[in-house]
């Protein structure tokens, strides 16, 4: 089983980058959604399409970089598993990290996606009113910080 710990913890880090990016791909869609129909609206009643909207669209691209970041560090722990001169680190510890990657890609992914929810409201408070831009950026901030707290209290578990 020394042999596949390295292994697993590496799997842990592809299953949460690969669950933070798809929780990406599902709010980036969704806020996008909202953006074309927002736009929508403004030329139908012949206002100029606010450029902001695609600063909401991108909001959510953020946790697939939170996903990555749970990626490299799991693979240095991996990484640091029968290396010489490198700190001990138990190998029975790959189905915490495996769980920890599971689960923590899944807390980003619902980040993103509430994020991109968020998001799309956003696009449509935008587009019809021209206010409220500084309450739209912190409420969808408000959103991504679970995704901050996820991969911050991640890495620190397991450095």
């Amino acid at each position: 089983m020394t042999e596949l710990a390295p292994a697993l913890i590496k799997l842990a880090g592809a299953a949460a980058f690969s669950i933070a990016a798809v929780g990406s791909a599902l709010g980036t869609g969704t806020a996008a959604m909202a953006g074309i129909g927002a736009w929508k609206k403004c030329y139908l009643q012949g206002k100029a399409a606010p450029f902001i909207l695609l600063v909401f669209i991108g909001a959510p691209l953020s946790q697939t970089i939170y996903g990555l970041l749970m990626l490299i560090n799991f693979n240095k722990l991996a990484n640091s598993i029968g290396a010489e001169g490198a700190a001990a680190v138990d190998p029975a510890i790959w189905p915490a990290v495996l769980g920890a990657g599971i689960l923590g890609g899944l807390a980003v992914a619902f980040s993103a996606w509430y994020q991109g929810k968020t998001s799309a409201s956003a696009n449509d408070s935008i587009a019809e009113t021209r206010q409220g831009l500084t309450n739209c950026i912190i409420s969808i901030g408000i959103v991504e910080t679970v995704a901050l707290f996820v991969t911050f209290l991640i890495g620190m578990a397991f450095k």
